[in-house]
């Protein structure tokens, strides 16, 4: 049998239920209890590319088995998949723990995944070296250098999008590149300032929202929950520059213009006002051109991963029309192929939509 990833299972899961095997690690348990008042819990499974919660009821044999399982456990569930609006379910499920050579070969990741974060660091550090404004450019250098492997293991989000390990690189990356892009459309853009803010906006995420050195469980810490990563990335970027300012290239920066202190408030500007709005968790809303820019360019990049995610997991309610996913406002709607990519027409053509609707 074929094991698979997370995100090849909810790829595959459906209405139907297709007997289907998946490698996942136990990352924590909740007790909950129905609205009669029986127990039962929801279970967290991560691997590389993903997570998901998996209800077992009390009547059920994993309810009892679970309390056996510490969190980190790796198991290989072979189930009965179907998936709804809710998320997964397992009928008729069979487990075992992953030892020896099949744990391994589990936590080395899939190489699909692992090969596009191996690209997506390029892309970082590829960007970072063309930074031209010697402040900026010493500074990315410096973070990358101190909390690279750190960076390599975080996750940009704990759901809703790259809320897997390693994916605040391919997240970033996509970023620089929509940064880059979009500094030839406008000229006026700082681009050395854009290309330092994506890299800076959520370096607090290296604590909010880390792994482990090994596994795929995302982990908690005090302040990562007490602050959050807009306070944590300010505080970093703010420390790093000082550190920086004090080696002794930084001598020569005293004559450079625009002034040192000027180009520190305005990076520092561009985490604090990343999210856009007050009711969005930002301590300021954005003040600049670079600012607004960084905002939604951060925005479309969440949206669109999202939007990606939901066409491969949600159910098909009519030809073309996908199931909302939270947080996407409304129900999806198969995208237009650009031209001369669409499939051919079967011998026998649909009748395209009434063009007398109003």
């Amino acid at each position: 049998m074929e094991f698979l990833t997370v995100a090849a299972l909810k790829q595959q899961a459906g209405e139907q239920p297709q007997r289907l095997a998946v490698d996942a690690e136990l990352q924590g348990r909740s007790e909950r209890q129905t609205k009669t008042g029986k127990p039962y819990l929801v279970l967290s499974f991560a691997d590389a590319t993903g997570g998901f919660n998996l209800n077992a009821w009390s009547d059920a044999p994993l309810f009892d088995a679970a309390s056996r399982f510490t969190d980190g456990t790796v198991l290989r569930l072979d189930a009965d998949w179907t998936q709804n609006q809710f998320g997964l379910n397992a009928g008729n499920l069979a487990w075992e723990r992953l030892d020896g050579d099949a744990l391994e070969t589990f936590y080395a990741g899939d190489p699909e995944t692992a090969e596009r974060q191996r690209k997506a660091w390029k892309t970082i550090t590829d960007f970072c070296s063309s930074i031209k404004d010697p402040r900026l450019a010493a500074l990315t250098d410096h973070f990358l250098k101190e909390y690279g492997t750190r960076f390599r293991r975080a996750a940009a989000a704990r759901k809703n999008h790259h809320a897997r390990r390693g994916g605040l690189s391919e997240h970033v990356a996509q970023m620089m590149r929509a940064a880059d892009a979009i500094c030839g459309v406008y000229p006026d853009l700082n681009r050395d300032l854009m290309l330092s803010g994506v890299l800076f906006h959520d370096c607090g995420k290296l604590w909010e929202n880390q792994y482990a050195e090994k596994g795929f469980a995302q982990g908690h810490s005090i302040y990562g929950e007490m602050l959050g990563h807009i306070p944590l990335g300010i505080e970093l970027a703010n420390k790093l520059w000082h550190e920086v300012a004090e080696s002794p290239a930084a001598k020569g920066w005293l004559t450079e213009e625009p002034p040192s202190e000027h180009v520190r408030i305005h990076l520092l500007h561009l985490i604090a006002a990343h999210h856009g709005l007050y009711e969005f968790g930002s301590p300021t809303l954005p003040r600049t051109p670079e600012a607004v820019a960084l905002h939604h360019i951060d925005n479309v990049d969440a949206k669109l991963e999202m939007m990606k995610d939901a066409y491969q997991e949600s159910a098909e309610l009519g030809d073309g029309i996908y199931e909302k996913r939270f947080p996407l406002p409304a129900n999806l709607v198969a995208p237009l192929p650009p031209y001369g990519d669409a499939p051919q027409a079967p011998e026998k053509e649909t009748p395209a939509p009434s063009s007398e609707l109003f």
